[in-house]
This record gives structure tokens, sequence and C-alpha cells, in this order.
């Protein structure tokens, strides 16, 4: 049963939900964390099976400055886009979901030893990108003399007729590879996180809802990254079998039917987690 917020606006924790790639991920993070978003097809208000939260569907780009601006308390985004916009919010969980690198990649023909020209064919470096402030900021340390375009959609069109280099994100580089681009440097790493405004922070009944929230999702996050065992044991490796069990604590033991052994349960760390 999905709950209402409360009556008084005060005391609702406005929550920022990201449309677009990032949303089913969040989406199923919550889901797992016991938190049910139930809308309708194109609606942008959804509700939570939550108390207490408010939540609207905005494009991350948006969200964060929402978030600055104070009209969210709460909103998940990727971490480039609060460093493009320089945005004063806390970080509450990095949720490792949709990560990518933000590059900086040119035509393979222009590069030499691996590098940007400063001035090919004797003009200035052109770069495009969405990111003007982390661009700009590139540039300043590696090209001066370089000329910025502000790009809106796609950046891997431009090279090479109408751009020399592009500053943009990257989740396996096949992108770039199929445009005839190479990465020439890495800028910075990225992932959905969840951050929050200052202000709502220092609201205590909105900090206790949060936090909440956030140790939920901790949960299902740390859940994902491991697995649950079960397996029978000899009474005589039952102690060889429990010290090489790599799990958090004491994994949990129980005798077997006439003493034939032991029952041995125990969550491990999955294969694929670092």
């Amino acid at each position: 049963m999905t709950t209402l917020p409360e009556r008084d606006p005060a005391t609702v924790v406005r929550l920022g939900l990201p449309k677009g790639r990032m949303e089913a991920g969040v989406r199923q993070l919550l889901a797992d964390a016991g938190v049910r978003v139930a809308a309708e097809a194109r609606a942008y208000r959804p509700s939570l099976s939550l108390p207490g939260f408010a939540t609207k569907l905005l494009k991350p780009q948006n969200l964060v400055g929402m978030l600055a601006a104070g009209s969210r308390d709460i909103g998940f985004a990727g971490a480039d886009w609060v460093a493009e916009l320089g945005a004063e919010v806390v970080e509450l969980l990095d949720t490792g979901l949709d990560p990518v690198r933000l590059v900086v990649a040119a035509p393979n023909d222009l590069l030499r030893d691996g590098r940007l020209p400063e001035r090919p064919a004797g003009r200035s470096l052109v770069l495009v990108s969405e990111y003007e402030r982390l661009a700009r900021r590139w540039l300043a340390e590696r090209a001066p003399t370089a000329f910025f375009v502000r790009a809106y959609g796609a950046t891997e069109v431009f090279p090479p007729e109408d751009a020399d280099a592009i500053l943009d994100n990257t989740a396996t580089g096949a992108t770039l590879a199929a445009n005839g681009l190479a990465i020439v440097d890495e800028v910075m790493r990225s992932t959905t996180r969840l951050y929050a405004n200052p202000r709502a922070l220092d609201d205590a009944g909105k900090r206790s809802r949060i936090d909440g929230l956030v140790l939920c999702m901790r949960a299902a996050l740390a859940a994902r990254a491991r697995a649950m065992v079960d397996l029978n044991v000899a009474e005589q490796d039952l102690s060889r079998v429990v010290g090489v069990l790599p799990c958090m604590r004491e994994p949990t033991v129980a005798s077997l039917h006439r003493g034939s052994g032991y029952a041995v349960r125990a969550a491990v760390p999955r294969a694929d987690q670092p």
C-alpha cells in the first residue's frame, strides 16, 4: 500500500529521482531496500511506500541544480555533474551504479606519440564538450591556447571535421572506438550517488528519515556483494572449513540429524566483487 506524504510540507523529505539511464538502476536499488516506487506512465511525481517523502523525476543535471537551490532535499545524480556544476551538496551514498569515466578523446590520426598537438595544422586546437566547466579547467592546464565549443548532445560526431577533440563520459569506450577516437586523458570517474542539500541535514526530523533511507540502501548494496553458501561438513573437517570461509562474522553451524556432521551457512563475497 502506498503511503501518502504527511500533511505538513515542512516535515516532508523532498526526494529527486533521476530520469533517463540512471532511473532503472536507482528504482531497483530502492526496491531491494524495501522501498516501492509507484508512478503512472509519463508521470513526474511518483509516490514511495515510505512515509514522509515526496518524490519527483528530474534529469540528473537539473536535479543537481535543484539540490543546490534547496527545492530538493536529497536526490540521485552522477558525480560528474556535481563536479561540472560546482554544486555545494553533501554526498550521502555512492551506489556504484552506472560507472563511467570522463575522458578527453581525439582521432588517432591527430595524435603525436599519444598526445594532442597544441596547434594542429598551425591553428588553435578545438575541443567540444557538454561539460564546459571541466573542459575549460582541463584546457587551462593542458592546452591554454585551445578553443572551446559547448555541445548539446552527442559529441563524438564532431571530430575530425568540426573539432579536434572531445571531453565526454564513457562506460566501455566502444562508442569512441567505433568513431575512430582514442582516449588521450582521464579527467575523473563517476557513479550514481545520493546527495543532500546541507540545510536538509540540519533539520532533525528530515535527517532521521534520510538516515533511515540511506541505512536501508547500504544494507541492500552490502547484500548484493555477498552470496549465501550452505554446505554439509563432516565433524572432523569442521574446524578446517570454518577457518577458510571468507564470511563477515562467524558462520552459522548446526548439527545434522543423528550427529552425522554439521550444516554450515555463511554469507561470502561474490567472486566478481573487488
